[in-house]
């Protein structure tokens, strides 16, 4: 049976306890519309909540949701289960099947991060295959350790770079500096030599898109693609979901990014060790 996920904006001053009071009369006749609940996300300062479902189609979910307590979705989605599993992490369900992380509720915000090696393209013509291959293993070695250091899934690797998630901004911040360092640590004297472009944002699981995570991971690469080789850039959400942290971020301005109407406020990442 297809998984599917839908969202409810604007819930106002709605309480958790609310939105678990509305859960809980959606599981009362789920079973008249050959629906199954599975868990919930809610972002309380939002009024924002999200609802994983099976169900046979979107119109017995809709109208389960409508019976039930009249919070009809804004919008949704169909999801596969892997793809899901990837973005969201390995989350947990409390009594009531709120979603939680280490034991806490979880809004759904996620952070996205997508690596690139700086011209690729060009390494094969210049270096050969082998030199080629050679640069992506060790552009792998130095993102896979800092996931695994920091708490990030891969969610696919793009041929030159990987698309990343992580529940925590700050851990993507982290493993970002992380990488760079490692980067520059193992350069050596190896030809040529490795230099990554990442770049952050961060959204919950629908955002203006019809594909789970479509702004951000959207975002996200464009955030990349306008990088340079050695600069992290993340975008103004990411900068203040990390306020109070003990990071630097070196304002570069607004930048138009394709696909998005308004330019966009990027940072930079500070990475390097401060002197003296």
């Amino acid at each position: 049976m297809p998984i599917y996920m839908d969202v409810h904006q604007g819930l106002g001053d709605a309480t958790p306890d609310d939105v678990a009071e509305a859960h809980r009369r959606d599981l009362e006749i789920q079973h008249e519309y050959g629906v199954r609940f599975l868990s919930y996300w809610f972002s309380d300062p939002e009024g924002k909540a999200f609802c994983l479902v099976e169900a046979p189609d979107v119109e017995s979910l809709v109208r389960c949701h409508k019976i039930a307590h009249g919070l009809t979705p804004h919008e949704v989605i169909e999801v596969e289960a892997p793809t899901l599993a990837q973005f969201m992490g390995a989350t947990e369900n409390d009594a009531g099947d709120r979603a939680l992380v280490d034991g806490q509720p979880d809004s759904a915000l996620r952070a996205i991060m997508f690596t690139d090696i700086q011209g690729s393209t060009d390494v094969s013509t210049q270096h050969g295959d082998a030199a080629a291959v050679e640069l992506v293993r060790r552009h792998n070695d130095v993102v896979r350790d800092a996931l695994a250091r920091f708490d990030g899934r891969e969610v696919k690797h793009t041929g030159d770079g990987i698309l990343a998630s992580f529940v925590s901004v700050s851990r993507a911040v982290e493993a970002s500096i992380a990488m760079q360092r490692s980067v520059t640590d193992l350069a050596g004297d190896a030809t040529p030599r490795l230099a990554v472009k990442i770049g952050v944002s961060a959204g919950e699981p629908v955002e203006d898109s019809r594909d789970l995570y479509g702004a951000a991971v959207n975002m996200a690469a464009r955030i990349c693609a306008h990088a340079r080789g050695g600069q992290t850039l993340v975008s103004g959400t990411v900068k203040d979901l990390a306020l109070g942290k003990e990071f630097r971020f070196v304002g570069q301005g607004a930048i138009g990014l394709r696909g998005f109407p308004d330019p966009v406020p990027l940072f930079e990442v500070d990475w390097r060790p401060k002197r003296g």
